[in-house]
């Protein structure tokens, strides 16, 4: 995958602050939400998200998106996940429910 290209696909698509998130082996994020939309496309590892009460497990390629204000919740795999990750506005809050 070419980063710079993803991130201005991104860009095009109003995703205003594009970067690479990273965690470690099995990182749990708890159900929350986000003020606004955001995208994640899988660089390496893979992403499991749980949200309408459904759990999809994204690899390497694979792009998920989080629509405003949609309870979610994040673990990573064995080997832990680098994502792109676009968010519409880089002051957007996160809030733990």
């Amino acid at each position: 995958m070419d980063e710079r290209e993803l991130m201005a696909q991104l860009n095009r698509e109003g995703f205003a602050h594009t970067y690479v998130w990273e965690d470690g082996a099995h990182a749990h994020y708890p159900e929350h939400t986000h003020r606004t939309e955001t995208a994640h496309i899988i660089l390496s590892g893979e992403m499991t998200l749980t949200m309408a009460g459904e759990t999809k497990t994204y690899r390497s390629g694979e792009r998920c998106d989080v629509p405003a204000g949609a309870v979610h919740a994040r673990r990573w795999g064995q080997e832990g996940a680098a994502t792109w990750l676009g968010k519409d506005n880089s002051r957007a809050a996160i809030r733990i429910v």
